[in-house]
C-alpha cells in the first residue's frame, strides 16, 4: 500500500446502519449525503437504499425537515439569498417541490430586512458607492449572495 493512504475501512450493513442513525441523529441530513456516506462505508447500492428506506421510515432522515433546515440556516446565519440556496439543494439532489417548499418558510420581510442588513454592512465597510464601478460591485457582490436582480436594483437604487 503506497505510503500515505489509508485504506477505508468496511463496514457491514448493521454497523452501517448504526453509524448512519448516529449521522443523521447529530444534524439534518439530505438522502444523497446519506447514500454518499454509505458508499464510503463500502456498501453497495441495494444495501445502501435499503438502509436509507429504513432511516427514513424510523424518521432519522426527512428531505423535508433538511430542507427547511437548511435553507433557514443558510439564510440567517450565512446571509444567503434564494438563489443561492435553490442551487445548493439541488446540488443535493433534495427535489424541486422540496425546494420550493423550504424556500416558503423564510418570510419576505425577514428576507428584506436581511438584505438591507447586508447592503448596510457592505456601505459601512466600502463606503457610500460614488460612481457606477462601485454600485455595480455592490450590485455583483449582493447576487454573488444569492439574491434576485429585481430585489438588489430596487434595494439599491433608493
Amino acid at each position: 500500500m503506497e505510503e500515505g493512504k489509508q485504506q477505508k475501512k468496511t463496514y457491514t450493513p448493521h454497523q452501517a446502519k448504526l453509524k448512519a442513525e448516529a449521522y443523521c441523529a447529530y444534524q439534518e441530513r439530505a438522502q444523497q449525503e446519506v447514500r454518499d456516506k454509505l458508499y464510503d462505508y463500502g456498501l453497495h447500492q441495494e444495501d445502501a437504499e435499503s438502509i436509507i428506506a429504513d432511516l427514513i421510515v424510523e424518521n432519522f432522515l426527512n428531505e423535508e425537515r433538511f430542507a427547511e433546515a437548511y435553507a433557514l440556516g443558510k439564510f440567517r446565519v450565512k446571509g444567503w439569498g434564494k438563489i443561492k440556496i435553490k442551487q445548493a439543494l439541488k446540488f443535493k439532489n433534495v427535489p424541486e417541490r422540496i425546494i420550493k417548499t423550504a424556500l416558503g418558510k423564510i418570510l419576505i420581510e425577514e428576507y428584506e430586512e436581511k438584505l438591507d442588513e447586508i447592503i448596510s454592512k457592505k456601505i459601512k465597510m466600502d463606503g457610500e458607492p460614488k460612481n457606477i464601478t462601485q454600485k455595480s460591485k455592490l450590485i455583483r457582490f449582493l447576487q454573488s449572495k444569492g439574491f434576485e436582480s429585481d430585489l438588489i436594483f430596487r434595494k439599491t437604487s433608493s
